[in-house]
C-alpha cells in the first residue's frame, strides 16, 4: 500500500511538471515571419539586405521587390544562390556567400541609393511613365537603369536630370511626354532600379527596332531584349 501510495504521488509530481511546462511555453506570433540570418562578422554593408536582393533579383533567384525586408522569399533566394553555387545551403549571407555575390566583406558600397536625391527619384519615375508605361515591370526598371548607366559612364551627363534633358536622348522628352505625372508603379520601378537593380546588365541604349529610326542605333551591340524594347551597349 505504501508503495502505491508514493507511486501515484511520483506520477502526479510529473503530471504538475508537464503542465507547468506547457503554460510557461512562450507563444509563437502566427504572424511571426523568420528574419534572414546574416553572419556578425560579415561588415554591415556586406549584410545590406537591398544589396543582396538586388543581385538575387538581376540574376533571376528571387522576384520580389527590391525593399530590404528580411523575410522568407529573400532566405529562399540565398539558398537557391548557395545550391548552384555549392554553397553550404542556410539562407546565410556569410562571407563565402558574399564574395560569390561579388559583395565585399570589408566594407564599400552600401546602396547605389545614397547619391541620388528626392528629385533624381521624381525625374527617373516621369521618364519611366514616359517612356515605358505600356512595358512589363521589368521593362520599366531596365529604362531608369539605363539613366542611371549613363550618369555612371564618363560619355554622358553625370546627374540623373543632365542624362534625361540631354538633347534628343529621349523621344519622351521631344514629344512633351516627360511632363505627364507618373504613377506608383513607375515610382517603385523607380526605386528599383536606385536600389541596384539593372535587368539591362549595364546597358547605355534602348530602342524599339520596329520604330527607330536612327540608322546608327541599329550598329549598337545589342545585350538584351525586354518587351519591345532592345538594349544595348
Amino acid at each position: 500500500m505504501k508503495k502505491l501510495i508514493i507511486s501515484s504521488i511520483s506520477i502526479i509530481s510529473i503530471m504538475i511538471m508537464l503542465v507547468c511546462c506547457l503554460v510557461l511555453q512562450p507563444k509563437q506570433d502566427k504572424d511571426f515571419v523568420p528574419t534572414i540570418a546574416v553572419d556578425k562578422k560579415v561588415d554591415a554593408a556586406t549584410a545590406n539586405i537591398r544589396d543582396v536582393q538586388s543581385r538575387l533579383k538581376k540574376w533571376g533567384y528571387y522576384t520580389g521587390n527590391v525593399d530590404g525586408i528580411n523575410g522568407p522569399k529573400t532566405i529562399a533566394a540565398v539558398k537557391k544562390f548557395q545550391k548552384r553555387y555549392g554553397l553550404t545551403q542556410d539562407g546565410i549571407v556569410g562571407p563565402l556567400t558574399a564574395a560569390k555575390m561579388g559583395l565585399s566583406v570589408s566594407g564599400g558600397n552600401s546602396g547605389s541609393s545614397s547619391k541620388y536625391n528626392s528629385n533624381d527619384r521624381y525625374l527617373l519615375a516621369k521618364v519611366i511613365y514616359a517612356e515605358a508605361r505600356g512595358e512589363s515591370y521589368t521593362g520599366q526598371v531596365a529604362i531608369a537603369a539605363v539613366v542611371l548607366n549613363r550618369v555612371d559612364d564618363s560619355r554622358f551627363p553625370n546627374t540623373v536630370a543632365g542624362v534625361i534633358y540631354q538633347p534628343w536622348a529621349f523621344t519622351a522628352v521631344n514629344d512633351g511626354q516627360i511632363n505627364l505625372e507618373p504613377n506608383a508603379t513607375a515610382y517603385q520601378a523607380a526605386d528599383d532600379a536606385l536600389n541596384g537593380w539593372d535587368p539591362t546588365y549595364g546597358c547605355v541604349y534602348y530602342y524599339n527596332p520596329k520604330t527607330a529610326t536612327s540608322k546608327w542605333i541599329f550598329t549598337t551591340k545589342k545585350v538584351t531584349q525586354i518587351g519591345k524594347h532592345v538594349f544595348a551597349v
